[in-house]
């Protein structure tokens, strides 16, 4: 099974980033003004301003309730400008709201819990501290061990528009130091919750207790319990970038990790920006997705398990040219009796994977991968990966994963399918084959990387609405219609792997000016 690799024993030359407490990693600020004189052309057409651009630092930073308050760091100098650095405090106690100032950047300066762990079950006992962040906040990790925890019993509410959205990003991308290949310069935003998981760290799932916990901590982030309706906030319109910082080998986060949340936590509108590890990661719970993008994941795109039951509509899945390793992982690989089965529903998709990385050829060894205790409904998408197999499925326990698929155009190498385990080839040929209008040997005619063209129009579209009342009914397979379309513009970043076009916020190499 792949290593459960969101929060782990760093080396002892790089201390633990998943179980670090508020106080066993020194928070270094900025060490005072910190200065970077360069000039970049940003990819996507958008060029960045010279060293102390447009941009003033703030004042100072503002009042926040958490009686810890700010701590103001100085200023940081970038193309973009100066910017007043006011740095959160390791754990947030009371309920506070992150406002848009201009001129100022929060920082994370090493994990940062959203109130305390509230535990199995919600009690009276819960801190209930909710960390609300303005549109147009940025937010940076200033190390790699940099990463915002919000606990059981506590709630993010990061609500950003598509013309401000909220940015979470690194150090060197407020520098100007990051190329089209920057990645794993911090942690990620990881949400836990109260639902239901599998491969327990701690109870059974017979008795009903089973948890998971960071591995190697002495201040472990716990995660999982027994309400599938559990609410862990919301976060819309947000930009994850650069994240993923790498402790060892399988030893990172990425953007966004969520763990046991429930189905009242709402996510939508979520962009994941060169994570070094996957685009976003769903351990249990009964998570739902709704408008996400995933460009440059150097592991999977989009990765469920541990008994998770999601429900994903409308994404984006692009790999840059010979990165990453599958689009789709889907498991509980080796724990094939737990319950609940691992389960994804995705429709409206479209996954793109230009050439084929050796990562690819090492692990997943095609573009979806789909193993342990699982069982997989694709809807309405469509693979564009002309030089890998599209699915691979491996066949383990007594009752292996599962293959349902509807409306699903793949463009894969001549090979297109994958078995192993218990299960060949000819096998998962014949589970795609039996849904509906599927076509295996498809021709996208997509404009602008993504957009539908006539191909796509031609493929009639399963009713999404049969699987749960979370999916909008759709007349059209893919992610995009056509180009009246445009949920993915004005909140995304734009790079060489994948250009959503002006009017959005600029190159991801660049911080925008909001």
């Amino acid at each position: 099974m792949k290593a459960f690799r969101n929060l782990i024993l760093a080396s002892a030359g790089a201390l633990a980033l998943a179980g670090c407490g508020a106080d066993d990693i020194s928070s270094p600020g900025t060490g005072g003004n910190v200065t970077i004189n360069t000039s970049t052309t940003g990819s996507g057409g958008t060029t960045t301003p010279t060293p102390g651009g447009t941009v003033t630092p703030a004042s100072g930073c503002p009042t926040i309730d958490d009686p810890q308050g700010l701590k103001d760091d100085g200023t940081i100098t970038g193309p973009t400008g100066t910017y007043r650095v006011c740095t959160l405090p390791a754990r947030i106690n009371r309920s506070i709201r992150l406002t848009k100032i201009s001129g100022l950047l929060y920082q994370l300066a090493s994990r940062v819990d959203v109130g305390t762990d509230g535990g199995f079950t919600a009690s009276s006992g819960d801190s209930n501290v909710t960390l609300s962040i303005d549109p147009g906040v940025i937010i940076f990790g200033g190390t790699g061990q940099s990463w915002l925890a919000v606990n059981r019993g506590n709630k993010i509410n990061a609500v950003g528009t598509a013309a401000l959205p909220i940015i979470f990003t690194s150090r060197d991308n407020v520098l100007g130091l990051n190329s089209e290949t920057s990645q794993g310069q911090w942690g990620g935003v990881v949400l836990m919750g109260r639902g239901r998981v599998t491969d327990c760290t701690t109870g059974s799932v017979a008795a009903g207790t089973c948890e998971r916990q960071t591995e190697g901590a002495a201040d472990p982030a716990r995660f999982g319990g027994a309400n599938d309706a559990d609410n862990s906030g919301r976060m819309s319109y947000v930009q994850i970038r650069y994240s993923g910082f790498v402790l060892g080998s399988n030893v990172e986060l990425q953007s966004l990790t969520t763990e046991g949340v429930g189905s009242a936590t709402v996510l939508d509108h979520i962009m994941s920006y060169n994570s070094s590890d996957d685009g976003s990661e769903h351990f249990g719970g009964s998570p739902s997705l709704k408008y996400y993008v995933a460009v440059g994941a150097d592991d999977d795109s989009l990765d469920v398990d541990t008994g998770a039951q999601m429900n994903v509509q409308f994404a984006l899945l692009i790999q840059r040219s010979g990165a990453g390793d599958a689009l789709f992982e889907i498991d509980s690989n080796g724990f094939e009796t737990d319950t609940p089965r691992t389960k994804l529903q995705v429709s409206n998709f479209v996954a793109i994977q230009s050439a084929v990385s050796s990562s690819n050829e090492a692990a997943d060894l095609a573009a979806s991968l789909f193993r342990g205790n699982s069982d997989v409904t694709l809807v309405n998408g469509v693979y564009n990966t002309p030089n890998n197999e599209c699915i691979r499925m491996n066949g383990s326990g007594a009752t292996p994963s599962t293959l349902t698929a509807h409306s699903v155009a793949l463009s894969c190498n001549a090979t297109k399918f994958l078995g192993s385990g218990s299960y060949t080839a000819a096998q998962v040929s014949g589970f795609f084959a039996a849904g509906t209008n599927n076509r295996d040997a498809f021709t996208p005619t997509f404009s602008s990387q993504f957009i539908n063209g006539s191909n796509e129009t031609g493929v009639v579209a399963f009713n999404v609405t049969s699987l749960s009342a979370f999916f909008t009914a759709v007349t059209h397979i893919g992610a995009v219609k056509d180009s009246t379309d445009t949920w993915y513009a004005g909140w995304t970043c734009n790079s060489t792997a994948a250009n959503f076009g002006t009017g959005n916020s600029g190159a991801c190499t660049s911080l925008p000016i909001l």
